[in-house]
């Protein structure tokens, strides 16, 4: 991996100072203003496709997403040039953002239709966004089901795990026979095997809803298939760097 690469360790630099600002500025309300929020929620801004990549919610979340960006992202960037870095990273994060509301949108309309199927208005469902209060008799949605309704509407995405993913597929087409393993599972296994088996989990763990935790799993989708299509892209046309 070598050193740190300059373009990766201002990116860096970035996400760690809007991480700290919160906890030593108490009235910078970043969260809110740069976490990427559902289409139709006041607080959606078209910016936070961009923001969002560098907001994280926990130390660990902001530890493990720098790192990946360290580890995998320095051989990119030096193989492909800052510029050119660059542009791969904000595309797959954008990307990310983008599939990830997609996906959401085309969920939370499902819950909509239903509502209004069940004789909401449009104005009945708006107050059960915003107060969380509905007539029990009126809905035939379940409790976990007006949840998960409720929270697509509510909950922001926030960090860049999504470009991150974008980042490790493009490592594996270009160092397919490097060793990576996990933490819980030490066990080095080629990144042409490893990569694949971790996208393929997050596919699961999306569509099935068996995720531990608050966790993005179409983002993470959504960044490693448009980093997918842009690096075999540029891997089978050879493209120059872009200095």
């Amino acid at each position: 991996m070598g050193r740190i690469t300059e373009s990766i360790k201002h990116l860096i630099i970035i996400n760690v100072i809007l991480f700290i600002a919160p906890q030593f500025f108490k009235g910078i309300d970043l969260q809110t203003l740069f976490a990427l929020h559902f289409p139709g929620n006041p607080e959606f801004g078209f910016w936070q496709y961009v923001t969002h990549i560098f907001m994280h919610g926990s130390f660990s979340h902001i530890l493990f997403n720098m790192y990946g960006l360290w580890a995998f992202g320095t051989p990119l960037e030096q193989m492909w040039g800052r510029n050119k870095f660059l542009f791969f990273y904000f595309s797959a994060g954008i990307g990310a953002g983008l599939i990830y509301t997609a996906v959401n949108y085309y969920q939370f309309n499902g819950f909509y239709e239903q509502l209004i199927s069940d004789g909401l208005s449009s104005g009945d469902i708006q107050n059960l966004l915003d107060t969380g209060k509905y007539n029990a008799n009126m809905v035939s949605l379940s409790n976990e089901a007006l949840s998960e309704f409720f929270s697509l509407y509510h909950t922001p995405a926030v960090g860049a795990s999504g470009a991150i993913y974008g980042v490790l597929v493009a490592f594996g087409l270009s160092f397919p026979e490097s060793k990576l393993a996990l933490i819980f599972f030490p066990v080095p296994i080629a990144a042409k095997y490893f990569i694949p088996v971790m996208i393929l989990g997050d596919l699961f763990f999306g569509v099935t809803k068996y995720s531990i935790g608050n966790v993005a799993h179409f983002a993470h989708i959504g960044g490693a298939l448009i980093g997918f299509i842009i690096a075999w892209y540029w891997k089978k046309n050879q493209f120059k760097r872009w200095d």
